[in-house]
């Protein structure tokens, strides 16, 4: 299994936890946005996206470069990686339940005597 620090990972997922800043994310997706541009979406003042940006910038998602009085932000995908790959251990896990699901609701349709002997009603009775 892959091994992270810890606190990368929570720092990440908590600045995805919050709705404005994963939608931020995804503008910054398409490009380098100035913070205004980002903040005008969600109707919020340039300070209220400033917070929501130094919570994506401390995951390390953001990064921000001043020209003049201009904030600039772009997105920084290497934490996105680290956590997608963190994520894909559970995904190997939930892929693995779900092809057993299948392949015992194809035994089920197919009426095998494996699948169709656990068919009971609750007195124990075969239906």
């Amino acid at each position: 299994m892959v091994e992270y620090h810890a606190s990368s990972l929570d720092r990440v997922f908590h600045a995805l936890a919050d709705p404005t800043r994963r939608e931020m994310l995804r503008h910054l997706a398409q490009g380098e946005r100035k913070v205004g541009d980002l903040a005008a979406p969600f109707t919020m003042s340039l300070a209220a996206a400033s917070k929501h940006l130094k919570v994506l910038e401390g995951a390390g998602l953001v990064r921000r470069r001043v020209q003049g009085r201009l904030h600039f932000c772009q997105l920084e995908p290497g934490p996105l990686a680290d956590a997608q790959a963190w994520l894909s251990v559970y995904e190997r896990f939930w892929n693995t339940r779900l092809d057993a699901l299948q392949a015992l609701l194809e035994a089920e349709e197919a009426g095998t005597p494996a699948s169709s002997s656990r068919k009971q009603t609750r007195k124990g009775t075969r239906k």
